[in-house]
């Protein structure tokens, strides 16, 4: 074989590969129907008690805020526990500790679980508050969410229904506008939170609980095997084992729980990166059990989309090496076969995201400007999230590393965000994206010229936004 053929051969697999998610992306935005249907009525036997878990690290940013709103709960006081799980080992332990004794002193059943070591990180400290109470609902909460006070009195009908082991809320930004990052993480989380959530649990599929802003029957948790730290996404581990057990979940998307977006491109690949290493251990760990239940195909190969879907950013990566290279190979590729690609890889995503921002209200403009920069956030993004996805695969569980949060606190008592990698790597693929468009300009390629500076542009964005924060931090 020829290198040109085995270029236009790597090339089209690669290709093939996105596509793939690309067709799942149309079928989600075929199959969607957003409503706002409200959860049941509650019925007229008496709530059940509910203990709300806080589990927080280090978070004197955020977490008096946090522990008020979990206090202003509307629910039964006599029937309302709210636990802050604190591993902190900085002066949050004493903010915790001044918030629940205020808290208790106005008559709130309120308390501290400490633990004496930080064994299974967020995981652990959940298993730990469960072992504290008999109660048989848990609703969890990061330290980064301001819930609104009907949350429960929201979400608890839902459990009407003995099946339903966990009910999920939408994710809320309470920074959406602050700028175009927080815009375009905005909307990459609600293609997940209003079209992927809402199509699984409208079509009876799988979907997964977030790690907050949900509550959890103690039943489903226990059943499941519990909370287990062998994955830096516990709450993805749980919530398949749980419905493979013969759980189901409910998700409320009506119900909105405002959370903070991190504000800067550190936090931000720190936050992603956990997410998507922890997706690829859990399809370690569950991708055989899953494929071989007794589930219905369409629920065994929803479950294989959704948890291989951060595989696509290694092909992303890869698309990147070959972009620049394929522009003088343009003859050798049906015309046909480039467009149906094209349709396939990169219309269908501006579509769904496009999709998502239309159906929570953005406006035209807005939302069209918002798509792009999410999708170009995405490529950006493909350098970090493949070393993400490598380390899942290969390596061992690795550290529970927490998204540093800004809340209300003044800059001088922000966390430092931890840099992973080469800050501004990315701007080595612009360079190699900017040879690419000379190229193409030279040799008449103008049919290329839009796929290289979308990429382009991605890089050139994602890295010199990571190289000038890191540049600032060490000055």
């Amino acid at each position: 074989m020829t290198a040109s053929a085995l270029l236009i051969s790597l090339y089209g697999a690669t290709l093939g590969l996105l596509a793939f998610y690309g067709v799942h992306r149309l079928w989600m935005i075929r199959r969607f129907r957003w409503d706002m249907e409200e959860a049941p009525q509650a019925g007229v036997c008496e709530l059940p008690a509910v203990t709300v878990q806080l589990p927080i690290f280090n978070e004197r940013t955020v977490a008096a805020r946090l522990i008020r709103a979990a206090a202003e709960l509307d629910y039964p006081a006599t029937h309302l526990e709210i636990q802050v799980l604190d591993d902190s080992t900085d002066e949050t332990s004493r903010i915790v500790d001044e918030e629940v004794e205020r808290l208790v002193a106005a008559g709130v059943k309120a308390r501290v679980v400490r633990r004496a070591d930080r064994v299974g990180f967020k995981a652990g400290a959940l298993e730990a508050g469960m072992g504290e109470t008999d109660n048989e609902f848990f609703c969890v909460f990061d330290a980064d969410f301001t819930p609104q006070a009907d949350f429960l009195q929201r979400l608890m009908p839902y459990f009407n229904d003995a099946g339903v082991g966990m009910v999920q809320a939408r994710w809320g930004h309470e920074n959406r506008d602050e700028s175009a990052l927080t815009r375009a993480q905005a909307t990459l989380l609600d293609g997940h939170f209003v079209i992927e959530h809402k199509v699984r649990h409208d079509s009876e599929l799988f979907f997964n609980f977030n790690g907050t802003a949900g509550i959890w029957r103690r039943a489903a948790i226990e059943s499941a095997g519990g909370w287990q730290h062998d994955t830096l996404t516990e709450d993805l581990d749980l919530s398949y084992r749980a419905q493979l057990a013969g759980w189901r979940f409910a998700y409320a998307p009506a119900v909105v729980a405002p959370a903070e977006l991190p504000p800067d491109l550190a936090s931000f690949k720190s936050q992603q990166h956990r997410w998507a290493k922890g997706s690829v251990q859990v399809v370690r760990k569950l991708g055989k059990p899953i494929l071989s239940s007794g589930q219905p195909w369409r629920v065994r190969l929803e479950a294989f989309a959704h948890l291989t879907g951060n595989t696509g950013y290694p092909c992303v990566l890869l698309l990147a090496l070959l972009l620049p290279l394929m522009v003088r190979q343009q003859e050798q590729i049906p015309q046909w076969l480039h467009m149906a690609i094209f349709i396939l890889c990169t219309v269908s995503v501006i579509m769904f995201y496009e999709r998502s921002q239309r159906a929570v209200g953005r406006r035209l403009a807005l939302r069209l400007k918002d798509t792009l920069m999410a999708v170009a956030l995405g490529i950006g993004m493909c350098v970090s999230q493949t070393r993400a996805v490598i380390e899942g695969l290969l390596g061992d569980t690795g550290t529970f590393v927490r998204t540093p949060k800004r809340g209300e606190a003044p800059s001088g008592t922000q966390y430092k965000v931890l840099f992973r990698g080469l800050p501004g790597i990315e701007l080595v693929l612009a360079s190699w994206f900017a040879y690419g468009i000379v190229l193409a300009i030279q040799g008449g390629y103008w049919g290329s010229l839009p796929f290289l500076m979308l990429f382009f542009l991605s890089f050139l964005w994602v890295g010199w936004a990571t190289l000038a924060q890191a540049l600032r931090a060490r000055a």
